[in-house]
């Protein structure tokens, strides 16, 4: 499996990717950056009459729900059903899902458009799982370990790849499930750390090959940079500094050094 994730981390570095984000305001920047930094190109589009000419020129869409109203949920739909006309792999981070009715509405019919990827947090995709729990916002109240059977689920009735983060991060295709053990606990104490990675699972998802694969190696690369970020970090600030450095400075071969994955 290592061999696979390297091979796709460089396919990758050959073959950078053009991805929109429809994001929410606190993280624009921090997924952009994190975007650039990995070799990716980041476009941050919401107007509803050129989603469907974005759509066209991109490789993969990224939407995340966090600051949500009427307008961007409504660009979102649209942006969605272009990605599925034109064949394009689209993520859906449902941050926040389960916080309230009309969150919830939207991601139902976010999932109705039918998404590539799902990422989130082990509430949130034990909540869109239909699973009776309390969302603590865009915090995890839950761990990713009770959020295994949840993720399996919810990948059997969307299709989708379904991506748990989490101290250990899963990702899962109908039964198939493999874990990703890098990263550093600081990384939670960054705001848009979770938003940061459904950016890079959009960017290795443009590849447009194998999504389970593509997931996987995104979030062996996010994980694997916060743990080089936290080697010289001093607190959260300094982490998100050095996060952009590592991003940028990863090679394969420390990858390949540093990764911890496996399957279930």
């Amino acid at each position: 499996m290592k061999d696979s994730v390297i091979r796709t981390f460089q396919d990758f570095k050959s073959n950078p990717t053009l991805v929109q984000s429809i994001t929410n305001y606190v993280v624009m920047n921090n997924t952009a950056n994190a975007l650039l930094a990995i070799g990716a190109s980041p476009i941050m589009s919401h107007a509803q009459p050129e989603q469907a000419d974005m759509v066209r020129i991109i490789s993969s869409l990224v939407i995340n729900i966090g600051t949500l109203d009427e307008y961007w949920a409504e660009s979102m739909l649209i942006a969605a059903e272009q990605a599925n006309l034109q064949n394009k792999p689209w993520v859906l981070d449902p941050v926040g899902a389960g916080a309230t009715p009309y969150r919830n509405e939207v991601l139902s019919e976010l999932l109705e458009k039918k998404p590539t990827i799902i990422r989130g947090n082990a509430s949130e995709i034990m909540s869109l799982a239909s699973v009776n729990i309390q969302s603590k916002g865009v915090d995890s109240s839950n761990s990713s370990d009770e959020a295994l059977q949840a993720g399996i689920q919810l990948s059997k009735e969307t299709g989708a790849v379904v991506c748990i983060s989490g101290a250990k991060d899963y990702v899962i295709h109908h039964d198939k499930v493999a874990t990703i053990s890098n990263g550093s606990p600081m990384m939670a104490k960054v705001t848009g750390m979770g938003c940061t990675a459904s950016a890079i699972v959009g960017a290795f998802a443009g590849l447009g090959k194998d999504p389970f694969l593509e997931t996987l190696t995104a979030m062996a690369v996010m994980g694997v940079a916060g743990d080089l970020a936290a080697d010289v970090a001093i607190g959260p600030g300094t982490l998100q500094l050095y996060f952009y450095d590592a991003l940028y400075n990863l090679t394969d071969t420390e990858l390949e050094k540093r990764v911890l994955v496996s399957y279930l």
